[in-house]
C-alpha cells in the first residue's frame, strides 16, 4: 500500500479525539498519536489523554511510552511512528494522526532523520556554565564565530537554541542550517490527507476550553499534579505541560486555587492559538469549522466525503 495518513490536526479542546476515533472506526483502521506530552505515563488528566471509554475500542498507539522527566526527542517520536505506521499499512490500514503538537505531525510526513541530532551533555553543560559566568551575549558571541547565520537568526536570549546550534557545530563541524539541509528528504515520505478541526467562532473554542478546564479539575487533576509532585516525577520536559506547572503554587501552598485555575485557562488559550498560527502555514489543510451545536455526525460526513474526494 502506498504510504498514505489521514492527520486530524486543530487546537486544544476542539474535537479532535472525537472526530479521529468516528473517523477510525468507519474505516476499520488505527489511531496515531502526535502530542508531545501524552507519550508521558502517569500524566492523563492534564494531557486531555483519551479515556478508554472515549476511544471506542479503536487502538490507540504512542501513549505511556515514557516515564516524566525521561528526555524524548522528535527523532525518537519519527522512528517509533514511522514503524507503527509501516506495520499499519501492512495490514492495508491508512493510520490516523491525531495530536496537537504539529512538529511531531510535519516530522512524521516528512520523515526526517535529524542525523547529528543527539545531544551532548560535555558542551551543552560548557557553554550553560559561560551563560552563567558572562552571561548569554557571551555564549552568541561563541555562535556567532562559527555559524553567522545562526547567530542573526536567534536572539542571544533564546539561550537553548543557541546552545543547540553550537552543538550540531561541534559534533559534526556543520553549521545546524547546512546540517538540516543535507538530512532534507526531496519528497516527503507520507502523502498525508489532513483535516483540520476547529469552531468557526474563537469565542465558541474558548468556551470549550474553559469547559475542558473545569472538566479537569472536577475530573481527578488536581490529585494526578499532587501524586506526580509528591513522587519528584514533574521534571525535565513533563514540568512544562500545561495543566500541571500552573497548579504548582495551589499544591506548594503558595497561591489560592482560583488563581492557579484562572491561569491555566489563560494558558491553555494561548497554546491554542500558537497551534493555529502553526497550522495556518499549511495551505494543504481540509479545514472544518463548525458552528456551536454541532453534531458530530455532520463533522464525519465532511470528513468521508473530503477523503473520498482525494481517492481515500
Amino acid at each position: 500500500m502506498e504510504n498514505q495518513l489521514i492527520c486530524i490536526c486543530g487546537p486544544t479542546a476542539s474535537g479532535k479525539t472525537a472526530l479521529s476515533v468516528a473517523l477510525a472506526k468507519e474505516r476499520d483502521t488505527e489511531i496515531l498519536s502526535a502530542d508531545s506530552m501524552q507519550i508521558y505515563r502517569g500524566m492523563d488528566v492534564g494531557t486531555a489523554k483519551p479515556t478508554e471509554g472515549e476511544r471506542q475500542g479503536v487502538p490507540h498507539h504512542l501513549f505511556d511510552i515514557r516515564e516524566p522527566g525521561e528526555p524524548f526527542s522528535v527523532a525518537q517520536y519519527v522512528e517509533l511512528a514511522d514503524a507503527c505506521a509501516q506495520e499499519l499499512l501492512a495490514r492495508g490500514k491508512i493510520p490516523i494522526v491525531v495530536g496537537g503538537t504539529g512538529l511531531y505531525m510535519d516530522a512524521l510526513i516528512e520523515c526526517n532523520t535529524f542525523s547529528g541530532g543527539e545531544t551532548d551533555p560535555a558542551i551543552r553543560e560548557h557553554y550553560q556554565r559561560m551563560a552563567a559566568e558572562r552571561g548569554n551575549e557571551a555564549v552568541h558571541e561563541s555562535l556567532r564565530a562559527v555559524d553567522p547565520e545562526s547567530a542573526a537568526r536567534l536572539h542571544p536570549n533564546n539561550l537553548k537554541r543557541v546552545i543547540r546550534a553550537l552543538e550540531v557545530y561541534h559534533q559534526t563541524g556543520m553549521t545546524i542550517d547546512t546540517l538540516n539541509a543535507r538530512n532534507r528528504k526531496p519528497e516527503p515520505k507520507y502523502k498525508a490527507y489532513k483535516i483540520g478541526v476547529c469552531p468557526a467562532s474563537r469565542a465558541v473554542l474558548y468556551a470549550r476550553i474553559e469547559r475542558r478546564v473545569e472538566e479537569m479539575l472536577c475530573g481527578g487533576l488536581l490529585d494526578e499534579a499532587m501524586a506526580l509532585l509528591s513522587a519528584g516525577r514533574l521534571t525535565g520536559t513533563a514540568a512544562q505541560a500545561i495543566g500541571y506547572k500552573e497548579l504548582i503554587p495551589f499544591l506548594e501552598g503558595r497561591d489560592s486555587l482560583e488563581n492557579c485555575a484562572a491561569l491555566l485557562r489563560q494558558r491553555t488559550r494561548n497554546y491554542a492559538k500558537r497551534q493555529l498560527t502553526w497550522l495556518a502555514r499549511d495551505p494543504g489543510i481540509h479545514w472544518l469549522r463548525y458552528e456551536e451545536g454541532t453534531e458530530l455526525a455532520a463533522l464525519l460526513q465532511d470528513s468521508t466525503a473530503f477523503l473520498h474526494g482525494c481517492g481515500v
